[in-house]
């Protein structure tokens, strides 16, 4: 038996899209059949991801350079690519650390590309589907945000506060057709988790190289791969899962109730 998601022909725009979890997520929804947008500050990084997708898929892969910490930049790739069906808000980077760790221009700046960047582009692209009654909004958050910790404080605080969010929001957004829910991975192979085991290990053993030891105990041994994150947004965001909204689906092999 066939098993189509239903989203041949849609436009899904993905901020983060050059390396980790967005390129896998670009990889997952190219296999579908759709045409994807990559958006993220490093244009040699974009291009070269979009044509690893198009390697693999025959669809239209654009790209988009720029801060998206930056209000103006969000702006200007709404203007650019304002007829999306699917956005995963992915884009962001936020350091490991305590509060003792952080000033406060450097959470400001943290926050500007995660936490008020999700909430930007949703501002931006929640009208344009309700209007037209359709559309999918799918936020990539993380499972600190349900087990905060005080070595990853910006990080949690701001995962808490996107996971009420898309809460609030995919809880109404039903209303006018459109759907708004959510990712938490848990710890995923990507170079970003490994940056935030070194921080970890340094401050835990003040030795960066034991950051191994700070991944110890996972479900099934090991970290999720990013495909895996991939494959829940493609079906997430599909037709398939059309009565998830207001939702934000942990992704951590049952980790949070291990302990």
């Amino acid at each position: 038996m066939s098993f189509d998601l239903g989203l041949s022909g849609q436009k899904v725009l993905i901020t983060g899209g050059s390396k980790g979890i967005g390129l896998a997520c670009a990889h997952g929804f190219a296999a579908a059949g759709c045409d994807v947008v990559l958006a993220s500050r490093n244009a040699e990084a974009l291009a070269a991801a979009a044509d690893e997708v198009r390697g693999k898929a025959q669809v239209s892969v654009a790209i988009h350079a720029g801060d998206l910490g930056d209000a103006a930049t969000r702006t200007a790739l709404a203007e650019a690519h304002p007829d999306i069906d699917i956005l995963v808000n992915n884009a962001g980077a936020i350091p490991g650390g305590s509060v003792a760790d952080f000033s406060f221009e450097r959470w400001s700046e943290a926050w500007a590309l995660k936490v008020m960047g999700y909430i930007h582009l949703t501002m931006l692209y929640l009208p344009r589907m309700q209007a037209r009654r359709s559309g999918v909004i799918l936020n990539i958050i993380g499972m600190a945000g349900r087990s905060p910790r005080a070595d990853y404080i910006c990080g949690a605080s701001g995962n808490a506060a996107l996971i009420a969010f898309t809460e609030a929001v995919g809880g109404r957004s039903l209303d006018h057709n459109v759907r708004v829910l959510g990712l938490n991975p848990a710890a995923t192979n990507t170079d970003r988790i490994k940056s935030l085991a070194r921080t970890r290990a340094k401050a835990r053993f003040g030795d960066e190289e034991r950051w191994q030891e700070t991944l110890a105990g996972l479900p099934l041994g090991r970290a999720i791969e990013p495909s895996e994150c991939g494959d829940l947004a493609v079906f997430l965001a599909s037709e398939r899962a059309g009565y998830i909204s207001g939702t934000v689906v942990d992704l951590d092999g049952g980790g949070r109730n291990r302990s």
